[in-house]
C-alpha cells in the first residue's frame, strides 16, 4: 500500500515513521529540495499546484493525505478525481478559512470568541464598533505560528493594522481572558469509528507552541469530546483532527481546528498506546483504531531555532529526542522532545531540567 502526502515536512516524516511497521510506503509532493520527509519516501519535487506533479502523485498512490491545511483547493480537487483524498475536501475548505471555521462552530453550537468578517478598512471599523478593543485581526487564510495576525489595542491606528496583515480578507476576533489553552486530538475512520486522546494543555510564546502536556482525567474532557464529535460527524471526517480551545471557567471556546496530525499531539508517540500518526494512517485505511490511552504522564517540548545539547537530553532516562533534519533558523521548529514519567511531579521536575539545558531553544 502506498500513501501520498501533500507536503514533505516533519509531519509527513513522522507519518512515514509510523507507517513503516505497517508495511506502508510513502510518496510526498513538496517543492523544497531539502524536504525532511524525503529520506523516508519517494520525493516528487513540484509546486503544490503543479498539474503534472499532482498527476504523478495520484498515479503512484492508493490514496492521498496532507500534512498542512494551506494546500491549494484545486490541487485536492485534481487529486480527488484519481484517488481517495483524506481528510475530505470540505474539511480542508472549512479549516483553511477562519471565517468558515468559526461559522461552522457556531452552527454546531460550539462556543467561540466574538468575531466579525473584515473585507476593507470600513468593515474593520464596523467590526471594532461591534466587538470592541482589544481584539486581534487575523487573515482568513494562510496564517500559522502567529503569522497573519495583528493585535489592536484602544487608540491604535486601524489603517496601520489593516496594512500589517496585507490588506487581505480577515476576521476581527475579541481577545479572551482565558485561564489556559487546551487542545483535543480526535480521529475518525472511513467506516465512522471514533477515538479521542486526552486533552493537552498548551503554552505558546510569540505565537509558537512551546509545550504541550497531556492531562489525565481533566474535567473538560467530556465537553471537548462532544464538540469534536459534532465536527467529525458534520464533515463526515476521516483522519486525525485537532481542535484548540480557550478555557474560561467551565466553558471551552473553540479557537481553531487543524485537519491533520498536530503539533500538540506529538506527545502521543511515546506517551500513548497508539500515536496520532499511526491512528491517522489506520483511519484513512479504514483499519481498526488503536487505543488512545496514555501510558504515563507525558509532555512535549518543541525545539525552536537551534539544537540544544543533545548529550544532556539523551542522558535523561525518560526523554525522547526527535530531530527533523531541518537546518536551524530563528523561529523554526527543528525538533521536539517527549518526556514520559510515572508521576506528574516527576514530569514537572524533568521539564524543569530540560529547560535549564538550553533555555534559548525552549
Amino acid at each position: 500500500m502506498k500513501i501520498g502526502i501533500l507536503g514533505g515536512g516533519q509531519l509527513a516524516r513522522m507519518l512515514a515513521l509510523a507507517g513503516y511497521p505497517l508495511s506502508l510506503d510513502f510518496v510526498v509532493l513538496e517543492p523544497a529540495a531539502d524536504a525532511c520527509a524525503a529520506p523516508l519516501s519517494w520525493h516528487i519535487q513540484a509546486a503544490y499546484d503543479d498539474s503534472e506533479g499532482l498527476e504523478r502523485l495520484a498515479a503512484e498512490c492508493d490514496l492521498v493525505t496532507y500534512e498542512f491545511e494551506s494546500v491549494p483547493a484545486d490541487a485536492v480537487q485534481q487529486l480527488g478525481a484519481s484517488a481517495p483524498v483524506y481528510p475530505p475536501a470540505n474539511a480542508l475548505a472549512t479549516a483553511r478559512d477562519r471565517n468558515n471555521e468559526k461559522t461552522l462552530f457556531h452552527e454546531l453550537g460550539i462556543e467561540t470568541a466574538p468575531f466579525a468578517e473584515v473585507h476593507d478598512i470600513q468593515t474593520l471599523r464596523l467590526a471594532v464598533e461591534t466587538i470592541g478593543l482589544p481584539a486581534i485581526l487575523k487573515t482568513r487564510t494562510l496564517g500559522y505560528d502567529g503569522k497573519g495576525q495583528q493585535v489592536i489595542h484602544p487608540g491604535d491606528d486601524l489603517p496601520s493594522a489593516w496594512k500589517a496583515i496585507g490588506e487581505v480578507p480577515a476576521i476581527l476576533e475579541g481577545l479572551v481572558a482565558f485561564e489556559r489553552e487546551v487542545s483535543i486530538i480526535a480521529v475518525r475512520s472511513v467506516s465512522g469509528e471514533m477515538a479521542f486522546y486526552p486533552l493537552a494543555e498548551n503554552v505558546h510564546q510569540q505565537g509558537i507552541l512551546r509545550l504541550s502536556t497531556c492531562l489525565h482525567d481533566d474535567s473538560h474532557q467530556p465537553l471537548a469530546e462532544d464538540y469534536a464529535k459534532r465536527v467529525l460527524e458534520r464533515l463526515d471526517y476521516v483522519g486525525v483532527l485537532a481542535i484548540e480551545f480557550f478555557q474560561v471557567g467551565s466553558h471551552l471556546l473553540a479557537n481553531e481546528m487543524a485537519p491533520r496530525v498536530h503539533n500538540s499531539g506529538h506527545w502521543t508517540i511515546e506517551g500513548a498506546e497508539t500515536s496520532q500518526f499511526e491512528n491517522h494512517l489506520r483511519a484513512i485505511l479504514d483499519l481498526p483504531l488503536g487505543s488512545t490511552a496514555p501510558v504515563a504522564y507525558a509532555a512535549m517540548l518543541n525545539i525552536i531555532g537551534e539544537i540544544p545539547d543533545t548529550r544532556k537530553i539523551l542522558g535523561m532516562k525518560n526523554a525522547h529526542l526527535h530531530l527533523y533534519g531541518k537546518s536551524p533558523r530563528a523561529g523554526r521548529k527543528i525538533g521536539h522532545i517527549t518526556v514520559r514519567e510515572a508521576t506528574a511531579q516527576a514530569l514537572q521536575e524533568s521539564l524543569t531540567l530540560l529547560k535549564e539545558t538550553d533555555p534559548m531553544s525552549f
